[in-house]
């Protein structure tokens, strides 16, 4: 079983976000960069599960970034993947990175393919979709549950009112969430073997942009917090009526 899975970095939840004079990219000085939570909770830890029942296969994990995001693939090979991928070069918008991994993909072989859900930064949930487009494959989003027998991927995922089973033959790309897997916590043999595991850099092919971004705007900033007698109930509901318009 041959699995790719796709990451991204992302800033640490905890991360007070700013951006650069133009206001068109986040500002990335000082940022704690960390993997995105589904990729590597869902998506890298379902592969691995899923090598691991099998008894064989590799799991190989591919991102879009420069040198520097060199520490944050470390992190995901601590986890337990066997080998990872880079492409050169600084991603720009979900549509880049899809048409760069596909152009390389067109050179690979993978039984299936492997992306989180969306990152915790755009939340745009385009990449998984955007890749099955550009490779014509099978996407399926959102899973919660996958299973693979002989060949044929079993998934499931919940709709409104409702869970869709779904089976397809491989390749395809599916997206992860909550549910699918839970999370790994390297260990310390895990952290020492990804010191030493490849890390393959590839050139990045011309490929046109085709999506910009122009503004970014912080939310407005929350008023200050009215604390209510809890014998003053009349009180508390005109404020919510005529002030925060909840009622």
């Amino acid at each position: 079983m041959n699995i790719l899975v796709c990451i991204a970095k992302a800033p640490d939840t905890t991360t007070k976000i700013k951006f650069n004079a133009e206001a068109n990219a986040l500002d990335g000085n000082g940022v704690t960069w960390i993997v995105n939570p589904s990729d590597e909770w869902y998506a890298l830890v379902k592969a691995l599960e899923l090598k691991e029942a099998a008894g064989q296969g590799k799991v190989s994990i591919i991102t879009v970034g420069l040198s520097e995001d060199d520490s944050i693939i470390r992190k995901a090979l601590a986890v337990g993947a066997d080998e990872a991928f880079r492409i050169n070069m600084s991603p720009d918008s979900a549509a880049s990175v899809a048409a760069q991994i596909a152009a390389w993909m067109k050179g690979q072989s993978f039984d299936f393919i492997l992306t989180g859900k969306e990152t915790i930064d755009y939340n745009g949930s385009l990449m998984g979709g955007l890749l099955a487009a550009e490779l014509d494959l099978p996407y399926i989003p959102m899973i919660e549950k996958l299973d693979v027998q002989s060949g044929i991927a079993t998934m499931s995922r919940d709709i409104g009112g409702g869970t869709e089973e779904v089976q397809v033959q491989g390749p395809f790309v599916a997206s992860a969430t909550k549910g699918l897997a839970e999370q790994r916590i390297p260990n310390m043999r895990g952290i020492m073997a990804a010191r030493t595991k490849p890390i393959t850099v590839v050139e990045p092919q011309s490929i046109d942009s085709t999506v910009q971004y122009l503004d970014f705007t912080l939310p407005a900033e929350k008023g200050a917090c009215k604390m209510i007698d809890p014998e003053n109930m009349d009180e508390l509901v005109r404020l919510l009526h005529s002030e925060a318009k909840a009622l």
